[in-house]
């Protein structure tokens, strides 16, 4: 116990001499070495007991810190998707803009309004076809049922005329109506000869023999029609007139199959592919619209939302290319901290939630806050495995950026 007491006794006695020099006495405590000082240090050097649904709800410990960075919640850039000149520019850097503000203007606005209306057009014409569609099925349903009939009598008609190419180019009653008209055609010529007969030996120019000479060449005429018309019927077909009547066949077939086809896609109601088609043309024309409209949108660029210009890279009368930035704008009101660089043995200790103090180098202040969002992905930084945290601030002072380099405490 005696060697104890010296060892504690020491340091006091050195720190109560390093104060004289300062020239402010102060008196040196008392120290109790008695039996009960061990106790009283072991009991409060012990951590309580948590339970585990405790430790989760109990804050961070033990001094985490992370870097990080201001940065605003919105913001926004343009860049130019085509080639055009700058019409106007209407805001400069610095300034504080509101939502909905035209900030700069580019030139050929005229040609995009035309590209819009033509858009237009042709929504509503694909849109009236699409109602048509629906408006017309009656009608169409009509027109497919009269295309069929037609196609199937059309049909019968060739198959008797190719039937027919397989026999005689007539039928039996045909031919015995031909055969009579024959004889009976022989008979008048045998009778006109007969009559010509007796007026033969005339002059030329007697009546009687003249009018027996046009009888004879009339029953000719009779008779050599009489003689091909039971030739044709009693012979058979050319082979051309059978190539022809197959062909006028098959054609026949594939019409009434296409008739067939066309009226079971509407006879139940519209087509299903003349819908679906319709509806692609409106899905169609729609598209083109909302491209067109929205080409006529960035020839105006607009604020999307109160904030402040942070560059400006055009003028008036400049040239910009795709893909060159027009401008930039922030939020200098609703800004936030995104850190860097926190481990993964720290992110661990961290809660959503838990309250953080915020040191701005820049500003040489610290700024109050929360913990936001915990990234559930890791990133690396240097070989290491570092978590984001996004932090939000209880106020923003005056001064603030985004950008500015921060230092973040957990408590």
């Amino acid at each position: 116990m005696k060697k104890n007491s010296l060892f504690l006794i020491l340091p006091l006695m050195i720190f109560s001499g390093c104060n004289s020099l300062s020239g402010a006495a102060t008196p040196i405590p008392t120290i109790s070495l008695d039996s009960s000082l061990p106790q009283q240090i072991q009991s409060t050097s012990v951590a309580p007991d948590l339970s585990r649904e405790e430790k989760e709800q109990s804050p961070a410990i033990g001094g985490v810190t992370a870097s990080g960075v201001v940065v605003s919640v919105n913001q926004a850039q343009f860049v130019a998707n085509s080639s055009s000149s700058v019409k106007l520019v209407q805001t400069t850097v610095g300034a504080e803009v509101k939502k909905g503000e035209i900030l700069v203007v580019l030139a050929g606005r005229e040609k995009m309004q035309a590209a819009v209306e033509a858009s237009r057009l042709d929504l509503l014409s694909a849109e009236q076809g699409l109602e048509a569609v629906y408006r017309d099925t009656d009608k169409v349903r009509s027109a497919a049922q009269v295309r069929l009939a037609e196609a199937r009598k059309a049909l019968d008609d060739a198959i008797k005329r190719r039937e027919y190419r397989n026999f005689r180019n007539g039928s039996e009653s045909s031919i015995n109506e031909a055969r009579a008209d024959f004889i009976l055609a022989k008979d008048n010529l045998e009778k006109a000869s007969d009559a010509y007969g007796y007026f033969v030996d005339l002059d030329d120019d007697n009546v009687n023999k003249a009018g027996a000479l046009t009888a004879l060449a009339a029953a000719q005429k009779a008779y050599d029609r009489a003689v091909a018309n039971l030739n044709y019927l009693t012979g058979m077909p050319a082979d051309l007139d059978v190539e022809q009547a197959e062909a006028d066949l098959q054609a026949a077939k594939a019409e009434v199959a296409a008739a067939e086809n066309d009226f079971d896609r509407v006879k139940n109601g519209p087509d299903a592919e003349t819908i679906a088609l319709a509806e692609a043309r409106v899905s169609n024309a729609k598209a083109q619209l909302l491209s067109s409209q929205s080409a006529l949108d960035e020839m105006e660029i607009k604020a999307p939302f109160d904030g402040t210009i942070g560059r400006l890279s055009v003028h008036t009368g400049d040239w910009v290319t795709p893909g060159q930035l027009i401008l930039a704008m922030i939020d200098l009101k609703d800004l936030r901290v995104e850190t860097t660089d926190l481990s993964e043995r720290d992110v661990v200790k961290v809660r959503g939630g838990e309250p953080v103090t915020v040191y701005v180098k820049a500003l040489d202040m610290d700024i109050t806050g929360a913990v936001a969002e915990i990234a559930p992905m890791a990133d690396t930084l240097g070989g290491d495995v570092v978590y984001q945290t996004i932090i939000s601030l209880d106020e923003i002072p005056e001064g603030l950026l985004p950008g500015m380099s921060v230092d973040v405490r957990y408590e």
